[in-house]
């Protein structure tokens, strides 16, 4: 697993690089910093590799953070219990259509990160999600290819970024890399390679990676679409 998590970090360097490449380039349209978490709201998926990559973040914290952060942690799939009753360890999604996820995560949803700290920095930011490191500035490929078209309401007041040619890298390949190594993952870690199983930051923290029994789920499967 030692190798899949090097070239997880080498995936994500990739990303930051990108990010700080566009900071560097438009200071003047970029209002990301630290301390700023107005796009840390909310319920969203990751994979289970990015929970995985962050739960051994979390789990260097000391004992009495990680305590704080777990509270804030059950809260949450109590809440979540109500919509889905049967939502347990090991908190895969995938075992129900992306369109029951909506009522885990609905749009008015503005509840802090449970990994906030008080002083409104993430408290494993070195471990954070792909998703987390992309958010902020649109996503065009060095193609020309429009691969997210979105952006911080903070950013690019003034100016349109999609006219901003030092804001694209090459996102088809990074996404290609980033399915590749996912199918590795999962096939150390389940025994067959799988394309997409994911779960929520606040589930990802109570994952017990290494004590659960992975390879259970090898078939018949409970996650269905998730699997192949």
């Amino acid at each position: 697993m030692q190798e899949i998590l090097e070239r997880n970090r080498a995936l994500l360097a990739q990303v930051d690089d990108w990010f700080a490449r566009c900071m560097t380039a438009h200071p003047e349209h970029i209002a990301c910093q630290g301390g700023c978490s107005g796009c840390c709201r909310g319920t969203f998926d990751i994979t289970l590799l990015d929970a995985y990559y962050l739960k051994r973040g979390f789990d260097a914290l000391a004992d009495e953070v990680k305590e704080r952060v777990l509270v804030k942690c059950r809260q949450r799939l109590t809440l979540m219990r109500q919509q889905w009753p049967e939502l347990d360890h090991p908190f895969v999604l995938n075992y129900r259509p992306e369109e029951d996820w909506e009522l885990l995560m609905p749009d008015e949803d503005e509840t802090p990160c449970v990994l906030l700290g008080e002083d409104g920095r993430c408290l494993v930011y070195q471990h954070r999600p792909m998703t987390c490191r992309l958010h902020g500035i649109p996503l065009v490929d060095t193609e020309g290819e429009v691969m997210h078209d979105e952006w911080c309401t903070m950013n690019f007041t003034a100016v349109d970024p999609l006219e901003l040619p030092a804001l694209t890298a090459p996102f088809d390949a990074i996404f290609t890399e980033e399915v590749a190594l996912f199918r590795d993952f999962t096939q150390k870690l389940l025994g067959q390679r799988v394309s997409e199983l994911d779960t929520f930051i606040p589930l990802a923290l109570m994952i017990d990676f290494d004590r659960f029994d992975w390879k259970r789920f090898n078939s018949p499967s409970p996650f269905g679409r998730g699997l192949g």
